[in-house]
């Protein structure tokens, strides 16, 4: 099986394994083809608590038109971290010509978690984001990120199937095909639900949390995926790797002591 061409569209932190620095040798390790756009560029996790960052809007608008003259095309490009609004209306633009020559958009609307924004995250922020799963063939927020991009309470005691349910259909409202929620307590259970525009089908997959927090792990969980599906696998099974894979990773270095630094995958992908 010839593998697919992935554009990954994220930004790059200088120090700790997340973002570009997480989903690449994971895909690379799949098998799959990977080129980079940097989003942004960031000097650390954020769970630092200081950062410097440097938005790469302008360096984006010209790298666009330089690839058209070359003629580079993807089978697939994965987003995440998005930096502004008008950053956002250039990605989701290039998107949309894409997808109408046949590639596959995966959406990662990386904004906050535990009910709260990430640091420097505004609501221009969440348009944004609404902005680039409106061109998404499948979009994966977690459960506070389907919130903010729903305007939807969020409720730390978590939501039922049909409440889940309800927040998928406000995804899919915005754009997307199928879409997924990540990080969610539904009847009590940590899962991932999701609705999948091909069989038309809702589905819920529970797991084990490990209460131990990594940057980091949502990069993981979305180059797993992302790599099953490009392989040909549904949608359910691919997910149900992801999950597996997460907790694989994390339960390897959960007694680590510098956890902001993400998982040192270099030691650990042979698990996947």
């Amino acid at each position: 099986m010839s593998k697919k061409h992935i554009l990954l569209v994220n930004d790059i932190a200088g120090y700790g394994k997340v973002a570009t620095a997480a989903m690449l040798p994971i895909l690379s390790y799949l098998g799959h083809p990977v080129y980079n756009l940097p989003t942004a560029l960031v000097s650390n996790t954020l769970d630092y608590g200081k950062f410097n960052i440097l938005e790469t809007t302008d360096y984006i608008k010209g790298v666009f038109p330089v690839w058209k003259e070359l003629g580079f095309s993807f089978d697939a490009i994965a987003t995440g971290f998005i930096a502004s609004e008008r950053q956002a209306k250039l990605v989701a633009d290039y998107c949309r010509e894409q997808a109408e020559r046949g590639t596959t958009i995966f959406v990662d609307p990386i904004m906050g978690d535990e009910g709260k924004l990430y640091n420097g995250v505004t609501a221009a922020t969440i348009n944004s984001m609404r902005e680039m799963i409106s061109v998404a063939d499948l979009t994966f927020p977690n459960y506070t990120e389907a919130c903010y991009l729903t305007s939807s309470k969020y409720d730390e005691k978590g939501v039922s199937f049909d409440e889940a349910k309800r927040l998928l259909d406000g995804l899919r409202l915005i754009g997307t095909k199928s879409a997924m929620i990540t990080s969610i307590l539904v009847d009590g259970k940590p899962s991932v639900v999701g609705y999948n525009h091909v069989t038309d089908k809702y589905f819920t997959l529970p797991y084990t949390e490990i209460p131990v927090h990594f940057p980091g792990t949502g990069d993981i969980f979305s180059a797993i995926l992302i790599g099953h599906l490009l392989d040909g696998e549904e949608l359910i099974p691919s997910t149900q790797k992801a999950i597996d894979g997460v907790y694989k990773l994390i339960d390897l270095n959960k007694d680590n002591e510098d956890k902001n630094k993400g998982i040192p995958l270099e030691k650990y992908l042979g698990v996947l």
